[in-house]
């Protein structure tokens, strides 16, 4: 598909809808061919309209698009199908999904292509609400991170470019970095070369099982890496998750 224009249905996923009118939404989908694009579903608000069941966060689709003129920052929706798959579980999975959702629509730019990314973040859909959960969001944070450019090399030191050493530990920062540290929580050297294999090799399986040891590890330098490169504006569903901690 041209990105002027119309053809075959194309791979997408739903990431967020809102109201646009009365009977109207504006969605913003993650396609496999053109990456994230936002569409105009026009009348799918009203009950006789079948786009109505199938425009839902986590659904995935085929969606058709209308043409549009070049640079266009909306596209219109004629059409979409439900593709199969299973429903994100509810509870903290839901949470799980709404995070990934929110990275991908803060961190995309608008129709940039990144099939790996959008099969990544099929199969990690698939694992949320799983005994793996948390290694699976783990894998997809630093394969987010790594395709759009965000992450250093995990196999050396950032600062001397010297190779991370398997029995020493390491830390990950935003500023600087890998960077050796005995501080609690650092993560093992061979932890992190085998991450960085993974990543080299494209191998998501492989990624998610590097990630099974080191996740708790993982999880507070990801967060902080992600939150350097979002800006001074926190992620909603993060703050969501930490309001409703009390009630927990």
């Amino acid at each position: 598909m041209s990105r002027s224009g119309a053809a075959s249905a194309l791979p997408a996923y739903v990431l967020h809808r809102y109201d646009w009118s009365e009977s109207s939404l504006i969605v913003d989908l993650f396609t496999r061919e053109l990456g994230r694009v936002v569409v105009a579903a026009k009348g799918a608000k009203r009950p006789t309209s079948q786009l109505r069941a199938v425009l839902r966060p986590f659904q995935r689709i085929h969606a058709t698009l209308g043409r549009t003129a070049a640079g266009a920052e909306v596209h219109n929706l004629r059409g979409a199908e439900w593709a199969g798959g299973v429903p994100v579980a509810g509870g903290d999975a839901l949470f799980s999904g709404f995070y990934l959702n929110e990275l991908l629509m803060k961190l995309l730019a608008r129709e940039d292509p990144h099939p790996a990314l959008w099969d990544a973040y099929s199969a990690t859909l698939q694992a949320l609400g799983g005994s793996a959960e948390s290694a699976a969001l783990r894998a997809f944070e630093l394969r987010l991170l790594r395709e759009i450019g965000l992450l250093p090399d995990l196999a050396r030191i950032t600062a001397t470019h010297a190779p991370v050493q398997p029995d020493a530990l390491h830390g990950l920062r935003a500023e600087i970095g890998v960077a050796a540290t005995a501080e609690p929580g650092a993560i093992a050297g061979f932890d992190l070369l085998a991450l960085q294999s993974a990543l080299d090799a494209d191998d998501l399986g492989a990624l998610q099982r590097a990630c099974s040891a080191p996740a708790a590890a993982l999880r507070r330098p990801l967060r902080e890496l992600l939150a350097y490169h979002l800006g001074a504006a926190p992620l909603r569903t993060r703050q969501v998750l930490l309001d409703l901690q009390p009630l927990l």
